[in-house]
């Protein structure tokens, strides 16, 4: 199993975010993952930077560390052709390090030009075509796409790497889950081993599966619960919510029906590093063969250090 370390974008400032990556580094975490948006959950998070002059940065302070994008939505907010030439370039300043997680989006931020959002399996068959485009600008020269739902022309990407990165797509459904088999390089998924059942049934089996685990730690249970409540109440939420609510302030609506019970319900939240030991080897156990993890609160250089010394050498081979 490798290890990550997810920047979150949503309540950390640019800065910090590279700094972080840094650190991940220096811990010993083999790989970052890093969120793309453009607001944040609730205003309280109070972040929310433009993720690929982060990417920028943190290419001059780390060294050997693999980056994913968790996840970009190349369909609503930024063309495919222009998110086909950001990725180019952030695998040029990263060689052989940089990977594209790419996603379906969440209304909350892909809403905002104003263009609505259709539902679930239109908006994958978006981000199928979207993925095309992309493989299509990085084949080099000048191009022409004529598809149902992107248009591009005389279209030419300078700027090429020498090594084109892998595209991962994200999934919490079964028709994404069979999208991103035939469509990407890898899955991207919350652990579910229905998800990766899926995957690798429709044409993924031979494909790297990334588990995304969110977690909470403190010097306490309680001080993590009432953190990870404080700064991320959404995972108390259940079904299609998140995708579906338009505003920070509608998500701090929704978290007013939830309670600190229905956040440990939905992770782990613990000072103990045997409680995200067991967590991480259920995402073993389903299939996947990457995990990272996403410290959902403050204190992310007590946590990169806490999974430093008692969770990282668990899963060192």
């Amino acid at each position: 199993m490798k290890m990550g370390f997810h920047l979150s974008s949503e309540d950390n400032t640019p800065l910090d975010l590279i700094k972080q990556a840094k650190k991940a580094e220096e811990a010993g975490f083999d790989f970052l993952t890093i969120s793309d948006h453009y607001h944040p959950w609730i205003n309280k998070q109070g972040e929310s930077s433009f993720v690929w002059s982060v990417i920028g940065g943190i290419s001059q302070v780390t060294k050997e560390i693999p980056l994913l994008t968790a996840v970009t939505c190349p369909t609503f907010r930024i063309h495919p052709s222009i998110m086909a030439q950001a990725a180019a370039t952030a695998a040029s300043m990263m060689p052989g390090r940089f990977q594209f997680g790419v996603g379906s989006g969440e209304n909350l931020n892909e809403h905002i030009l104003g263009d609505g959002w259709p539902a679930a399996p239109r908006r994958i068959e978006m981000l199928a075509e979207a993925i095309d485009v992309i493989k299509t600008l990085w084949q080099g020269g000048m191009q022409d796409y004529d598809g149902c739902y992107y248009h591009v022309e005389n279209s030419q990407i300078y700027t090429l790497p020498d090594e084109l990165p892998p595209i991962l797509m994200a999934a919490d459904g079964p028709i994404a889950a069979e999208t991103a088999a035939k469509c990407s390089d890898g899955l991207i998924a919350f652990g579910r081993k229905d998800m990766i059942d899926i995957f690798k049934k429709e044409g993924g089996s031979d494909k790297p599966c990334y588990a995304f685990l969110n977690v909470g730690y403190a010097e306490s249970e309680k001080d993590a619960l009432r953190m990870v409540y404080e700064y991320w109440p959404t995972f108390g939420n259940e079904g299609e919510l998140n995708y579906e609510l338009k505003t920070p302030t509608h998500f701090e609506q929704a978290a007013r029906m939830i309670d600190e019970e229905d956040i440990a319900k939905n992770i782990v939240v613990s000072p103990n590093a045997d409680d995200h030991i067991n967590e991480i080897k259920k995402s073993i156990k389903a299939g996947y063969d990457h995990a990272t993890v996403h410290q959902a609160g403050t204190d992310q250089y007590k946590f990169i250090e806490f999974y430093k010394k008692e969770v990282l050498p668990e899963f060192k081979e």
